[in-house]
């Protein structure tokens, strides 16, 4: 989801030209928002944007920020609310409108901040990008929401826990209904067994993560990031974790010698270098390297080992940021070439990370609004690519070679899946133990033999990110 597009660029309210707002940090929230909601816009790369074209700062950022956030992760219990309060149909609101009475219902439900200044800064904020016929019926929706807190509402508008409790999971926690569906059937959990570790994850996924940077190896130490404010992750021995504050202060995150990223990803890659390969072992690809997270850990441990990285991405504007992440390591070449249809010979590589495009549902707490903009139908559709990239990643590793297969997501048809379904037609590769060449990571186990690893933000404090390792047969 990195690079920007036509998308993210603000543009109409959120553009140049626009008057000066008298509540600047409301605004902002209110601009990515409507972004969201109508381009498909990134919060995550809009927002920054806006916050220092607007010249917010400090206590006014911060807000901005958790205005934005934690609309965004509520939009569906609050649409709940707003639908028993509104005799409207949402639906039929001006988008301006709906999306300021859902920053109202936010800061009314999941703030401190007084009810009176959350209905009149909303009643103000709509007058300014809607006009003045809709402001009565602002104030009076958000004073009926006023009317109770949030757990009272839910108590009135989420489904009873025992006559459906995927329902009431999914308004409770503000999830649509199929991806709570998805969680459970990755969790092995359904509504007879019962849904507390789904429960659990749902509620992970609306709390506010936290920054994981990794050093490259060979450029950084993670010392040097525990010197710059960050502690130590548990599990990679190249994580921190940045609680508060910019990563970009950091020195060697400024300079290219460390980067965010979180740590189940930092593992992924780290995992399929611990894994034995047949020598030579010197020649390593990443099939769809974008935007360079994975790419910069491995050519720092390419680096390290004197072995090169080829990173292959099919996008140009995400090929530059991979160029960008690996610059300093100088042991990656990058191509412009799509991982499906491999540009390089059969055979041709020791070990091979394919890390496919995904619905990204395992970064719901980084990125909110993708559990709103993705659908089933997405999920389907990304099954072909998913499989023809592995297929082509298990054809370009050597006899003997290893192969990564890694989603930023737990759903089924994106993980255990895809690998059975590649397979069914292979009798060249075989599944090696992933957790254990994780062992010091607990609770990873998935999968036939429990031999595929899913990290959980509930258990691990990460993304939602699945990893099966393979070896093709020497």
């Amino acid at each position: 989801m990195s690079g920007a597009t036509a998308a993210d660029r603000p543009r109409g309210a959120a553009g140049r030209g626009r008057r000066a707002s008298s509540d600047p940090v409301r605004r902002v929230a209110l601009d990515v928002l409507l972004a969201v909601a109508s381009r498909d816009a990134y919060a995550n790369l809009l927002l920054p944007r806006l916050i220092v074209q607007r010249r917010l700062a400090g206590r006014d950022a911060g807000l901005a920020t958790e205005l934005t956030y934690g609309t965004l992760r509520g939009r569906g219990s609050y649409d709940a609310v707003l639908t028993v309060c509104c005799d409207r149909d949402l639906g039929s609101l001006d988008p301006a409108v709906l999306e300021v009475l859902r920053l109202g219902a936010h800061q009314l439900l999941a703030t401190r901040i007084q009810p009176h200044a959350a209905v009149a800064t909303s009643v103000s904020l709509v007058k300014e990008v809607a006009g003045q016929r809709p402001s009565g019926l602002v104030n009076a929706v958000l004073r009926r929401v006023a009317s109770r807190d949030l757990a009272g509402w839910l108590d009135i508008v989420a489904p009873g826990r025992q006559t459906d409790p995927v329902g009431h999971l999914a308004v409770r926690y503000s999830h649509p209904r199929w991806v709570v569906d998805a969680f459970a059937a990755s969790l092995g959990e359904t509504a007879d067994s019962g849904l507390a570790q789904t429960e659990s994850v749902l509620a992970a996924n609306n709390e506010r993560p936290i920054v994981h940077v990794c050093a490259v190896p060979g450029l950084a130490a993670r010392e040097e990031l525990l010197a710059s404010g960050c502690s130590a992750a548990r599990w990679s021995p190249f994580g921190g974790y940045l609680a508060e504050g910019d990563p970009a202060a950091i020195g060697a995150v400024a300079d290219g010698r460390a980067g965010v990223q979180d740590e189940a990803s930092q593992l992924a890659a780290v995992a399929l270098t611990r894994v034995e390969a047949s020598p030579p072992d010197d020649r390593w690809l990443d099939v769809c390297a974008g935007p360079g997270g994975k790419a910069r850990l491995l050519a720092g441990l390419a680096a390290g080992s004197g072995t090169r990285l080829a990173a292959a991405e099919i996008r140009e504007h995400r090929a530059r940021l991979v160029r960008s992440a690996t610059a300093a390591s100088g042991s990656c070449g990058v191509l412009m070439a799509d991982g499906a249809r491999p540009a390089w010979r059969n055979g041709a590589f020791h070990r091979v990370l394919a890390d496919v495009p995904c619905s990204g549902l395992g970064a719901l707490r980084r990125r909110p609004e993708a559990r709103w903009r993705r659908t089933p139908a997405d999920v389907t559709a990304l099954g072909g690519l998913q499989r023809d990239l592995l297929g082509a990643a298990l054809d370009s590793a050597r006899p003997g070679g290893v192969v990564a297969y890694v989603t930023c997501s737990p759903h089924l048809a994106e993980t255990r899946d895809v690998v059975a379904g590649v397979l069914a037609g292979r009798s060249d590769v075989s599944v090696l133990d992933a957790p254990a060449v994780l062992a010091e990571v607990p609770d990873l186990r998935c999968g036939p033999q429990g031999r595929y690893a899913q990290f959980w933000p509930h258990r691990h404090g990460t993304d939602a990110i699945f990893l099966a390792l393979l070896r093709v047969s020497p």
